[in-house]
């Protein structure tokens, strides 16, 4: 995430004290990167869950797809669901974003030194990514059961506050979080695959360069390996969460049987089979890198004040195999 400049060689207690204004910068930072990439890829997003849910779709590559859309529905059809997009990814970004830098630092601060930190840095990264997803989605969860509706069920609304009154008038609590399982399944593999994979990234890229190479970086160079490294963790995202995702798509349809949760998600993965989960995957694996590496990029430069100077927040803690120490 942040780039590292400094090494800490002792105990843990000389991490940085983050304040809640740090904290705060985090969310905000996290809640931009996210909405504004999330809310880009409204179109394509639109498009792949034509395919996931609507069988008239099911065999129609992305580009074919955009155009029956278009030709059916309008161009305007392409932005179905942005509202609850750029809403729910906002508030769920936020809370992914900054409860992951929390977690992590903290993390850091339990294993009782910097050293002990870097042997247990894979499980840092899990833990803390699937930890602060866990509660971003409870944000997540009932805007994105509004955005699957708006985009597989035309006329379902007119838009967001229109859609989701509909929603929890007609199911109530219980239709709004309908797919909170099903999301946890998909967003915890989808963090776990776009902070560990991208961070492991970083590490490899760090460890090939010498101390110095790594401090004078140049913009170029800094741009080059946080694209690299979000591009591949997208990629990582998007194949361990794509079976999860089009379950996600089937059940805020209305699709499968009575019941539990998991049995609904038992019956609806036997029906689809390995072909019908990973339905759609090519398509998702482009959008996905587009949203990591986006992300990443925009997030780094709105922590360092390069987009709205106000919002400038330190560095997270980063933990790295070099020279056994945790980098700041």
């Amino acid at each position: 995430m942040a780039k590292g400049k400094a090494h800490v060689q002792s105990s843990a207690v000389q991490l940085p004290q983050f304040s809640p204004r740090d904290y705060s910068s985090f969310f905000f930072a996290g809640a931009l990167c996210c909405t504004i990439t999330h809310g880009a890829m409204t179109p394509i997003d639109v498009v792949k869950t034509r395919i996931q849910v609507n069988p008239a779709y099911a065999k129609q590559s992305m580009l074919s797809g955009a155009r029956l859309v278009v030709a059916n529905e309008g161009p305007r059809a392409l932005l179905t669901g942005f509202g609850p997009t750029a809403v729910g990814y906002f508030v769920q970004g936020g809370a992914k974003f900054s409860g992951y830098e929390f977690c992590k630092k903290k993390a850091v601060e339990l294993v009782g030194s910097p050293e002990a930190a870097v042997k247990y840095r894979t499980a840092i990264y899990l833990g803390s990514a699937s930890v602060a997803e866990f509660f971003a989605d409870i944000l997540l969860t009932p805007l994105e059961a509004t955005r699957i509706r708006l985009v597989s069920e035309r006329g379902y609304a007119s838009g967001l506050v229109t859609g989701f009154t509909r929603l929890a008038r007609e199911g109530g609590i219980r239709e709004l979080y309908a797919g909170f399982i099903p999301i946890l399944f998909k967003q915890i593999p989808y963090a776990i695959g776009q902070f560990t994979v991208n961070e492991l990234c970083h590490e490899l890229a760090f460890r090939s360069m010498s101390y110095e190479t790594r401090s004078n970086l140049t913009p170029a160079k800094k741009f080059s390996i946080q694209l690299g490294s979000g591009v591949v963790a997208g990629f990582a995202a998007a194949i361990l969460s794509q079976p999860a995702d089009t379950l996600l798509s089937q059940i805020n349809k209305g699709h499968g049987p009575g019941g539990s949760m998991f049995h609904r998600l038992y019956v609806l993965a036997r029906q689809a089979g390995p072909r019908g989960l990973f339905a759609g995957l090519g398509p998702r694996m482009i959008m996905t890198a587009g949203l990591v590496s986006g992300q990443f990029l925009l997030y780094g430069a709105i922590k360092e004040g390069l987009v709205i100077e106000a919002l400038g927040a330190p560095p997270g803690v980063e933990i790295h195999k070099e020279e056994s120490t945790v980098v700041l």
